[in-house]
């Protein structure tokens, strides 16, 4: 009992000094000026759009308009997180507006499925992002395939990257699936419509303001933009980190640190990846504004080393080479115990 207590307590500390620091307080100001500015980015490429007209420059705005979605997307995330407002209502509705209304996906899929992510990261029997049935993360999920299978399972991290071009659809028809299931609740049933609704005026739009051909390759375009751009990062996050065998209890603190993997870099790197590039402290303080993450990344890092806790942090470009590498050889990969501390000493 003494050893759980000596490992709960680390968190706690940790939290408490960033408590004291005033580092969890709300950013609405930052907040309010991103959703400004994106939105003013929409608006110039609707009008864009309707002023080009039947023009092959409209593939450039397709791609604008991708990696503003994709801006659109960590909004909704951080608002998911309540990371904007004191008001639970206020970011769960902010996060259902953004998601339901502008991007065409359903909030309530996607934070069930999160929230079991970040509950259990990396654990092979809890964390639904190790449980694709498209790619396998565990040499478990390789050993159960069959001849052709295990064959595309050893290449199937050069094929992880093109498949994202595919992502932006799934996202939409999985939020559809989630929505329109015979157990959805009246919420659920409402968020269907406007998610329908949002989907449908969009590709109507794009058929009415363009011919067939080109308003097919400008949704195509889009989509795989969208798709690469969002799941490039997410990819780096936590894929090639220790897998957490499945019934393994674990304190909270080497359980968010020890599977999660920070990818450095400037401003750059942080909008690219919607502040996801501090893992870390992501998840040891889910609902920390974004801008905030970069001031308590030292903070974090200096407490795991006092703690001999391994702290993980590489390149974007490196991070990618290790996802692509862990994912044509899962199955030689993840078969030694996850090493906790704690779990080692009580035999758990």
């Amino acid at each position: 009992m003494r050893a759980q207590q000596q490992y709960v307590s680390l968190y706690t500390d940790l939290q408490h000094t960033v408590r004291d620091l005033g580092l969890l307080r709300r950013r609405q100001g930052y907040y309010f000026t991103r959703m400004g500015v994106i939105l003013g980015v929409l608006l110039a490429i609707a009008g864009g759009m309707v002023l080009l007209g039947d023009s092959w420059f409209q593939l450039m705005l397709a791609a604008a308009l991708a990696l503003a979605l994709v801006q659109v997307a960590f909004l909704s995330h951080d608002s998911a997180h309540r990371q904007i407002f004191h008001s639970a209502a206020r970011n769960d509705w902010t996060a259902r507006i953004l998601a339901g209304c502008v991007l065409g996906m359903s909030v309530s899929w996607w934070r069930s499925k999160h929230n079991r992510h970040h509950g259990a990261p990396n654990q092979t029997d809890k964390d639904p992002d190790v449980q694709l049935k498209a790619l396998a993360f565990t040499p478990d999920a390789v050993t159960n395939r069959g001849p052709i299978g295990r064959w595309l399972a050893a290449r199937q991290g050069w094929f992880f990257f093109p498949l994202l071009t595919l992502e932006g659809v799934g996202l939409h028809a999985s939020s559809l699936r989630h929505l329109l299931r015979r157990d959805a609740s009246r919420l659920d049933r409402i968020e269907s419509g406007v998610v329908a609704a949002r989907i449908s005026v969009y590709v109507a739009a794009l058929y009415l303001l363009l011919p067939p051909g080109k308003a097919s390759a400008f949704l195509g375009l889009q989509l795989a933009i969208f798709g690469v751009c969002l799941g490039a990062a997410f990819a780096p996050n936590h894929k090639g980190m220790p897998l957490v065998p499945a019934g393994m209890k674990l304190d909270f603190l080497r359980r968010q640190v020890l599977t999660s993997r920070n990818i450095r870099g400037g401003i750059f790197t942080d909008l690219a990846m919607g502040g996801l590039n501090y893992q870390i402290e992501h998840h040891l303080f889910p609902s920390m504004p974004r801008p905030t993450l970069r001031q308590v990344r030292p903070i974090v890092r200096e407490y795991c080393e006092l703690h001999g806790i391994a702290y993980a942090e590489v390149g974007l470009f490196t991070s990618y080479r290790i996802v692509v590498d862990y994912l044509n050889n899962v199955g030689l990969r993840a078969r030694d115990p996850f090493d906790c501390p704690f779990a080692a000493q009580h035999g758990r």
